[in-house]
């Protein structure tokens, strides 16, 4: 994996992780990715849902999307992702922290063009987001595949960066009697609320 220059960090670099294994674990949690590029010399940032495939990151977007057929004409963009895990509560404000697991990676944007191929990327992106849903849902039309454009990008430019565990605090700080500790933090799927079409329908297994 050659590594940009940029993803070496400066500082607490024992966080960082350039490991396969431990990046494709992160972008498979991660629900939405964040893509900055820059466009006339302005800086945009725009959250997307994706999906990791093999050694690809996957979006797709509106033909007619700006932001889409901007970064399909291949510019440098920058992606990251951030799982939040907890909150690392010092004795001092100083030292409050946060536990978390990120990705950045620099990639240049390849379109998709095959039709079957971007059925391949929707297919993954929907089970991705709602497991097992795919083959229940009414199919895809032709249409719609037209009207939407898939880009990929390589993570032969990825690393990852960690942090975990309770805070650390000032040694002469350890005894003070001052509350010190983690507060967990989690994101997870509620009970479905049916719209008042579905109402009268019952729940298919996958969302069980």
């Amino acid at each position: 994996m050659s590594l940009h220059p940029p993803l070496v960090p400066s500082r607490l670099a024992k966080r960082a992780h350039f490991d396969p294994e431990t990046i494709n674990f992160i972008l498979d949690e991660a629900l939405f990715c964040t893509i900055s590029y820059v466009f006339e010399s302005k800086p945009f940032s725009i959250p997307t849902a994706f999906v990791r495939h093999k050694n690809k990151l996957y979006i797709h977007g509106s033909v007619g999307s700006h932001f889409i057929r901007e970064i399909e004409k291949g510019v440098p963009v920058c992606i990251t992702v951030t799982l939040m895990d907890a909150l690392v509560l010092a004795k001092s404000a100083f030292h409050h922290s946060v536990d978390y697991r990120s990705v950045v990676l620099f990639a240049h944007a390849e379109k998709v063009e095959g039709f079957n191929e971007k059925i391949a990327v929707f297919e993954w992106l929907t089970n991705k987001m709602v497991p097992k849903s795919w083959n229940y849902l009414r199919p895809i039309r032709e249409n719609e595949v037209n009207k939407t454009t898939v880009l990929a990008f390589g993570l032969d430019e990825a690393s990852a960066k960690i942090r975990s565990g309770m805070p650390i605090d000032e040694e002469e700080d350890r005894e003070l009697p001052i509350w010190s500790g983690i507060l967990p933090l989690e994101t997870r799927r509620m009970p479905p609320v049916p719209d008042a079409y579905s109402a009268h329908i019952p729940l298919p297994p996958h969302l069980l």
